[in-house]
């Protein structure tokens, strides 16, 4: 009698790099013989792919097992697994508070999923597997991509920064870069089945080469990406202020595939502050940086990393960050209220702020970038624009008949269905005619429509069969952005 195939739910928390990991976790549910989850029944396998960058991350972890307990209850055959940055962090803990989890494997030891489930199954005990350093570059590893026509690529994992709110270096190891020809091959692989735009992916991106002894090792390989027929559209995420350098600059400038966009993690405009975050720049090198990238790209779309509230913050030091807003004219910024990173030194911090205050802070924060995000998307209407058609990006297209995309500089934008229809990964101009804050919209009819290889690829996804995954051979009983572009960056850059 044949074997049921076991389906598999990865459920992901935190940055970017979590989720390529998740995806590379799915990569491997399926080479092992699992089948993604369908519907909203209980899947065989749960996997949590955890952050601990926020100080709530474990009381949410915690709450979405202790909902899973019925069900492992009523479905012995059933597995949890617990991976990522808590997981790294926590260790025995999980399997402590949480008995039911099955296994529990950290950010250095992916790849050992699918054996750890053996194990787990066949000895009827929790499997608990944490790795100090790296093991194998996640890159090697199998993929499920979510998108057909966009793709994270991981140039170096880890990081050498010490921010006294960040646990990341601590859990996520050293940087180690990965060589330019592996990371070139990657895309251009990724490029023949199809993908049309690549985002560069890393903890701190323009630090890479400090691994390989070339400085300006991040610059070449932005010039080698714009060698590669056929890809359309290069970003990266994230960079950091004290690595950025003109170079870099300047092969985004001439560079034509590399977008004049632009994440630059800001976390405070007080030099007292940065400080006491151990962040090696200050008020004038930031604002420096940003007008050099504006005098090479006046086009440029730059988007923020912003932290209110970090201990010892005074109204001044937050004037100080309002200034830098008023300055630099984000497109928008990520802005988080400072909460306690356990095992971070900014937690045994003096003058931790009264949540009162921070909400003040951080209430005027928003209103103000609210008010600069509208006035910079106004700057857009009248402006055409070729737009590379997203898969759920907009959430009411359905009801509006529209149809929705990234611009170039990464805006996103709502625009009218085109006559005869466009697929994922295609594009479409459209001139804007209407801004908000956080969109663009063009209502009248598109000016132009080209199919892509990458339509192509998410059709040919669209119209194969689902693909039956070898019998499960693990000895495992019988039972299964970005989003090309996820809204938010990771909050470490």
């Amino acid at each position: 009698m044949e074997e049921s195939l076991r389906t598999y739910k990865v459920v992901t928390y935190g940055c970017q790099m979590n989720v390529h990991d998740s995806e590379r976790l799915s990569g491997l549910l399926e080479e092992a013989g699992y089948t993604k989850a369908a519907g909203d029944g209980e899947p065989d396998l749960v996997v949590f792919n955890t952050c601990a960058v926020r100080e709530n991350a474990d009381n949410k972890l915690y709450g979405n097992l202790g909902r899973l307990a019925p069900a492992k209850q009523a479905n012995r055959g059933m597995q949890i697994a617990v991976g990522g940055c808590l997981a790294q962090k926590d260790r025995e803990t999980i399997v402590r508070k949480a008995p039911w989890v099955d296994v529990v494997f950290g950010t250095h030891n992916i790849g050992h999923l699918p054996a750890l489930l053996e194990r787990a199954a066949i000895e009827r005990k929790a499997q608990v597997e944490i790795l100090d350093s790296l093991e194998t570059f996640p890159s090697t590893l199998p993929t499920r991509r979510e998108s057909a026509y966009a793709a994270w690529v991981a140039i170096s994992v880890g990081c050498n920064n010490t921010c006294t709110f960040c646990i990341v270096p601590a859990l996520r190891g050293k940087e180690e870069d990965r060589r330019p020809g592996d990371i070139l091959a990657e895309v251009e692989a990724l490029v023949a089945e199809g993908v049309v735009e690549v985002t560069l992916l890393g903890q701190n991106v323009n630090a890479y080469g400090s691994d390989l002894g070339d400085r300006q090792a991040f610059s070449k390989l932005l010039r080698a990406c714009g060698e590669i027929e056929g890809l359309e559209r290069v970003r990266f995420t994230s960079p950091h202020p004290k690595d950025f350098t003109d170079d870099v600059i300047a092969a985004m400038a001439e560079t034509p595939n590399v977008m004049h966009q632009l994440h630059m993690p800001l976390q405070s405009g007080s030099d007292t502050v940065l400080r006491a975050m151990r962040r090696s720049y200050r008020q004038e090198r930031f604002l420096g940086i940003i007008e050099k990238v504006r005098a090479a790209m006046p086009d440029a779309a730059i988007s923020t990393d912003i932290i209110v509230g970090f201990p010892g913050e005074t109204d001044e030091d937050f004037e100080q960050t309002l200034h830098v807003v008023r300055e630099a004219r984000f497109t928008n910024a990520f802005t988080f209220q400072y909460s306690k990173r356990p095992g971070t030194p900014a937690a045994e911090m003096e003058n931790q702020i009264p949540k009162a205050v921070v909400q003040e802070r951080y209430d005027r924060l928003i209103a103000l970038q609210e008010e600069i995000s509208w006035e910079e998307n106004k700057k857009q209407i009248g402006r055409k624009l070729e737009i590379l058609v997203a898969e759920g990006e907009g959430k009411k297209d359905d009801r509006t008949d529209r149809l929705s995309g990234r611009a170039p500089d990464n805006r996103l934008v709502h625009f009218t269905r085109p006559e005869g229809g466009v697929r994922p990964g295609d594009m479409v101009t459209v001139e804007i005619t209407y801004a908000a804050p956080h969109h663009l919209l063009a209502e009248g009819p598109a000016l132009g429509v080209r199919r892509t290889r990458a339509g192509d690829a998410w059709e040919r996804r669209q119209a194969a069969p689902a693909t039956k995954p070898a019998g499960v051979m693990l000895g495992l009983p019988s039972i299964g952005v970005p989003a090309p572009l996820p809204a938010a960056p990771g909050g470490c850059g």
